[in-house]
């Protein structure tokens, strides 16, 4: 994982595991990886990484099962979209607001690209199986 200046590490770790419950791959009530194993596949201190899961039990995406680990929570993926739509409306849309009056891109362009954005992510899903 490529970590950025402009935020803490812990809270980009958060947005991880936010991006694997959002995308399935960490399911609720499915045990998510150990601090020892997250800090070693990211290479980071463990530390880093219990006040990520510290971070995110706070905001009710993960809970604890005392001696066994963490876990999503089932209303995990509604918790980690409300807050990272909230996050984007105020920090990141005022910015690319900017930059798309900046550079004179129209709004019919850019619903043209996002309409072919997701064909391409459509297209990329894996077959479904019968």
């Amino acid at each position: 994982m490529e970590f950025n200046d402009n935020e803490a590490i812990y809270l980009q770790i958060a947005g991880y595991v936010g991006e694997n419950i959002l995308r399935q791959q960490w399911p609720p009530d499915q045990k998510i990886p150990s601090v020892r194993d997250l800090a070693a596949e990211l290479q980071v201190n463990p530390n880093t990484v219990m006040r990520t899961y510290e971070f995110l039990q706070s905001q009710g995406v993960v809970y604890n099962k005392r001696g066994i680990g963490f876990f999503v929570d089932p209303d995990a993926g509604q918790k980690v979209r409300a807050y990272r739509r909230e996050r984007f409306l105020q920090h990141e849309l005022p910015a690319f607001f900017n930059t798309i009056s900046l550079l004179d891109i129209s709004l019919a362009e850019l619903q043209q690209r996002y309409a072919q954005f997701k064909e391409e992510q459509v297209a990329s899903l894996p077959p479904l199986h019968s």
